[in-house]
């Protein structure tokens, strides 16, 4: 829809001033749009695709050949530029996609789940990029539900539920808007674990610790404001220094969980 590819079915949508609906060409010469699957013609090589791209946005012919070179090297695609598209992998073709997106120099860029398929280390590189991207003025809208990827690089983050938008923000203001009347901390520290309770129930404000049922050694301190400043003091004077310590609830998985618990329909999630 922000596309102009298909029409809403209700409500209207400004990109850059314009109305996708009325103006899409106008709309595409200043948005790149990466699909989840993203499709190219696979016995050409990445660079013809790339190519082929440029002239498709007109781009001069005196400046394609060294931008096409310098796009193909941000993502990490110079060795196989010119291997036929068809001996790609998955990870590939998503670098391959993103080149092809940013070949027209967008200032606003839509990524569909950008690190789909792509190993660990080509995920961080994918990531940085982004944040570079965002870094030098691009406006990035990022659909991923590799939510701790969405925390590492997005400046505002915006949950749906089915299909509405049920809050949007920073991820402190998230994590503010869902907390609930107490504070959850995780607490690892230097044994022995009954020593560490009872330093830690000492803090005020706390007013509960267990153990928690997933990792023996873990604590997992209640208390009804956020103590972790005073909980590592206290630790430390005590002679167990914290190896962990973790307010719950901070992480944008946590996050989401609450909110979709609050927001999920009677009958269940579709």
């Amino acid at each position: 829809m922000l596309l102009g590819l298909s029409e809403p079915s209700g409500g209207t949508a400004r990109v850059l001033d314009y109305d996708p609906a009325l103006n899409p060409t106008a709309v595409k010469r200043f948005v790149g749009y990466m699909p989840d699957n993203v499709g190219f013609y696979s016995g050409m090589t990445g660079r013809q695709n790339i190519r082929y791209t440029a002239r498709l946005n007109r781009l001069p012919k005196s400046e394609t050949e060294d931008r096409i070179s310098a796009m193909l090297e941000r993502v990490g695609l110079t060795n196989a530029a010119d291997k036929k598209v068809e001996t790609y992998s998955r990870g590939m073709r998503q670098r391959l996609g993103l080149a092809d997106v940013l070949i027209k120099r967008p200032s606003i860029i839509i990524l569909d789940e950008p690190t789909t398929a792509i190993d660990p280390a080509g995920v961080e590189e994918v990531l940085a990029l982004v944040r570079e991207l965002a870094d030098e003025g691009a406006a990035i809208l990022l659909a991923s539900h590799l939510l701790h990827q969405v925390q590492q690089v997005c400046d505002r983050v915006g949950i749906f539920v089915s299909g509405k938008l049920v809050a949007s923000g920073t991820t402190q203001k998230l994590a503010a808007q869902a907390a609930t009347g107490t504070i959850e901390i995780e607490v690892i520290a230097a044994p022995p674990l009954d020593a560490v309770r009872q330093a830690a129930l000492k803090v005020s404000g706390v007013a509960s610790v267990a153990t928690d049922g997933r990792d023996k050694d873990m604590l997992v301190v209640t208390a009804n404001r956020d103590v972790r400043a005073e909980l590592a003091r206290a630790l430390v004077e005590a002679g167990h220094p914290p190896y962990h310590l973790r307010r719950r609830g901070d992480e944008l998985d946590e996050i989401y969980r609450r909110y979709f618990a609050a927001n999920e329909p009677a009958g269940g999630a579709a």
